[in-house]
């Protein structure tokens, strides 16, 4: 196993790993809990806007995607309140407008080879020094601000009104959860693609939460998850040859799986 990280390639991968399972999961856990899993989806739909608005301009696709994502994050946030009882309005609105500004510009592009397929799957073991760089001081910034105010998003995210009444800043603290979270995603779209880069957030989020019995714990557990099971997809990737971002995908789904087995054993046990 470790021969295989002697290529440069694979050495960008693994610290590309290390560094996505120190934010992705820790933001997935709150997305879950504020019954938001959909936004990470909705948001990487709508990086593919990004994406084929810069190619489109011909800027770099990193700043025009972080940009628009960043504006569709605040958006949400808008659109959260307005459809307070029915969340689902607001993702499938920016979703379907996302989806729809990405095909016009890609449609528009075409004369300029304008291709948004390694945008959608994405490819790990492609991963730049560069986005290497970006995603390890991403991670840097998320732990920061997790250990500063850890309390403050604890109870903004189980209760929102006892946040207000403790005098928290709660809109604009929602507004800046949501814009980390839209450039966090917006960095990892080159690496594990938008129609798989939800999973990365969610998956390791969703297996800790069957497992930790306490809220630290939890995010302890989403953190060890999303590592071992992005390290484990991208091995088996390597040996088998399949695309790396949906083996990680599938290997978190194992692991789901198995978790619900194992518990629903264990409780047949006991009864």
């Amino acid at each position: 196993m470790f021969s295989l990280f002697q290529y440069e390639f694979m050495q960008r991968a693994f610290f590309a790993i290390v560094a996505m399972s120190l934010f992705a999961p820790l933001l997935g856990v709150f997305l879950v809990l504020r019954r938001q899993s959909l936004m990470s989806d909705t948001l990487s739909h709508v990086s593919l806007a990004g994406v084929a608005f810069g190619l489109f301009i011909g800027i770099s696709p990193n700043l025009s995607t972080i940009a628009v994502v960043i504006l569709a994050a605040i958006l949400l946030e808008y659109l959260r309140r307005l459809y307070r009882n029915f969340l689902e309005v607001a993702t499938a609105i920016l979703m379907s407008l996302g989806l729809s500004l990405a095909l016009i510009f890609s449609s528009a592009g075409r004369g300029k080879g304008i291709n948004l397929d390694q945008y959608l799957f994405g490819s790990i073991v492609t991963v730049s020094q560069t986005q290497v760089i970006l995603l390890a001081i991403l991670a840097a910034v998320v732990l920061i601000v997790f250990i500063l105010f850890m309390r403050p998003m604890y109870v903004m995210t189980f209760d929102e009104d006892t946040a207000l009444v403790d005098g928290l800043p709660v809109r604009t603290m929602s507004v800046l959860f949501n814009v980390v979270t839209g450039v966090a995603i917006a960095l990892m779209i080159p690496v594990a693609g938008a129609l798989l880069v939800s999973a990365i957030m969610v998956m390791p989020a969703s297996i800790a939460m069957r497992l930790g019995l306490t809220f630290k714990r939890v995010l302890a557990l989403s953190v060890l998850i999303g590592f071992v099971g992005m390290l484990s997809g991208l091995v088996i990737s390597y040996e088998s040859g399949a695309p790396a971002s949906a083996t990680i995908t599938l290997v978190f789904v194992a692991v789901f799986i198995v978790t619900l087995l194992a518990q629903k054993l264990m409780g047949l046990a006991k009864g």
